[in-house]
């Protein structure tokens, strides 16, 4: 089993430890690339986009790096996964 494929697997179960750089690296592997567009009051909002135009706005978890449950949820019904 792949890196990738592993991280989808972990995602799909909605796990409590799932960092920001994991869920960038499955977005970039799903087609969806970040838009650099934040302007100035973009803060910690980030928008990811694929070939259709789909797109997916995050906003990146601090203090930690732990993206939450909550925001799993809803991405994994968008992503169809």
């Amino acid at each position: 089993m792949s890196k990738i494929e592993k991280l989808l697997d972990k995602l799909k179960s909605v796990p409590k430890d799932l960092t920001w750089d994991e869920l960038v690296e499955i977005l970039n592997f799903l087609d969806y690339c970040e838009i650099t567009k934040k302007g100035k009051t973009g803060g910690s909002r980030v928008k990811f986009s694929n070939k259709e135009n789909d797109i997916i706005n995050l906003h990146k978890p601090h203090p930690s790096n732990i993206v939450k449950q909550y925001v799993i949820r809803p991405l994994l019904e968008k992503l169809e996964l």
